[in-house]
């Protein structure tokens, strides 16, 4: 039997995952991991953009003496800058990825200062070279991966703990063996896979194939800049190491634009976190608030809301409740027609249209109202539960016992000479919201209309 839900609660709290899948709607609407639909390229470009300027500037012959010294000194600052904004806001995951990059980069380039003052590699330079170029993604991949998941103080002293103790070690066994150590970590142990290209010990591209590997499944699990970041960064990690003794300014500039990358994602998730909605996804409401400002003379804005959620969430659950938003969200956000859905809170939506009139706006109205009708919900066990989307939409297809929908009503208004604010404007959509729920419910109501009127296509041939 279907169960048609119509409404929904006024003030649903947001739950803490931003996005679903075709599977998860199957699996008692829980999330299916890896949710391949969230992967963005949005996500890797400002760090592609960094990393290609350092590929850049590293590779030209002479950088001036502006930027030489910028970038002398860019390292540090971007350490105590990044560290004090990670620190602001308990980023302590970012903050030791950080502290490994600037540890690297300052026991090798005291080693490149004195080859180029010299002519020659200092007597310990080998084995200081070949122990950061180890411990470096060992590092990196350790804190990239290592979530911060107690209390604040005791991380930061769990990651300190793990950095003293592996470069107290470190340096213990290069100050005791230092003959020894240099002969074991040079020493080539896999003959058939060395190559001309291996410009490292035969021990670091193991370390840095595991990193990868790791902050890739992380990036899949759980998409998000941070870890995008992690991922280009390390590659520009493995792309400076061979090119510190050969190009003059690698190290200084790769190193800069590591730091940079992790320090940009870090306010690039900042800024999500105060303009985009973490439930559903969409934009939010300050996010709204500022797309209002910019809007011109002519503009579209409508209200939408899940019917009678209230009772589905009384019914099925607040958990089911947030993946039901999740759908909806996810149906709005398609809309066509140049609009652009925001959360205005609760289980109420908005969609702008700017430039457009409520007579271009209605079709695609009634296009996304009819595509939430029409997507079907199913509510399993836990032991029902697919293991996929493939299985889960078979599930949807071959029974539609267990299923079950919700609808929308939209109220929408155009800007008019009466209404010069976009404060009137929404307050006319929200009246034609309600409008069309005391019409009925499940349709689209324009301001000024009829309470019958200009609804859905259906009731319109009746």
């Amino acid at each position: 039997m279907l169960l048609r839900i119509d409404r929904v609660p006024r003030k649903l709290q947001a739950g803490r995952m931003p996005a679903i899948t075709d599977a998860s709607l199957d699996a008692d609407l829980e999330f299916a991991l890896p949710r391949f639909s969230l992967l963005r390229f949005s996500h890797f470009l400002p760090s592609l953009l960094l990393l290609g300027a350092g590929l850049l500037a590293s590779n030209l012959v002479s950088l001036g003496e502006f930027f030489i010294s910028l970038f002398n000194v860019l390292p540090t600052l971007l350490l105590l800058l990044g560290g004090a904004f990670c620190m602001v806001y308990s980023r302590q995951r970012e903050l030791f990825l950080l502290i490994t990059v600037y540890l690297a980069y300052f026991l090798l380039d005291m080693q490149t200062d004195y080859f180029r003052a010299t002519g020659v590699v200092r007597e310990d330079g080998a084995l200081i070279f070949h122990l950061c170029c180890l411990l470096l993604p060992l590092l990196y991949g350790l804190y990239a991966v290592w979530q911060e998941r107690t209390q604040l103080v005791q991380d930061l002293i769990a990651r300190a703990a793990v950095l003293l103790a592996v470069v107290g070690v470190a340096v213990a066994l290069q100050q005791r063996y230092p003959v020894a150590l240099l002969a074991w970590l040079a020493e080539i142990r896999w003959p058939a896979l060395h190559g001309a290209w291996m410009s490292l010990i035969q021990f670091v591209y193991p370390l840095f194939l595991l990193a990868f590997v790791g902050l890739l499944v992380q990036y899949v699990r759980h998409p998000r800049p941070l870890h995008a970041a992690q991922l280009v960064g390390l590659l520009g990690l493995l792309w400076m190491l061979p090119r510190v003794f050969i190009q003059p300014q690698a190290l200084n500039i790769m190193s800069s634009q590591v730091m940079l990358m992790v320090a940009v994602a870090v306010a690039h998730e900042a800024y999500q976190m105060a303009f985009r909605d973490e439930l559903t996804g969409l934009p939010g409401r300050r996010a709204l608030n500022e797309h209002l400002q910019r809007l011109g003379r002519q503009y579209v804005i409508a209200m939408a809301d899940v019917d009678h959620f209230k009772q589905f969430n009384d019914t099925h659950g607040h958990d089911v409740g947030d993946q039901v938003l999740r759908v909806v969200a996810g149906q709005l956000r398609k809309i066509e027609g140049g609009g652009k859905a925001y959360r205005y809170g609760g289980e109420e939506f908005t969609l702008v249209f700017p430039g457009k009139t409520i007579e271009q706006c209605l079709p695609h109205l009634e296009v996304v109202r009819a595509a939430v009708e029409g997507y079907l919900l199913q509510l399993r066990e836990q032991e029902q539960r697919p293991r996929d989307d493939r299985q889960g939409r078979q599930r949807r297809r071959a029974k539609a016992a267990s299923s079950v929908s919700v609808t929308i009503s939209i109220g929408v208004a155009e800007r008019q000479s009466t209404q010069l604010t976009t404060e009137a404007v929404l307050k006319a959509a929200d009246k034609a919201l309600y409008s069309a729920k005391g019409a009925g419910r499940n349709r689209v109501v324009a301001d000024g209309q009829v309470r019958r009127g200009a609804v859905r296509v259906a009731d319109a041939e009746a």
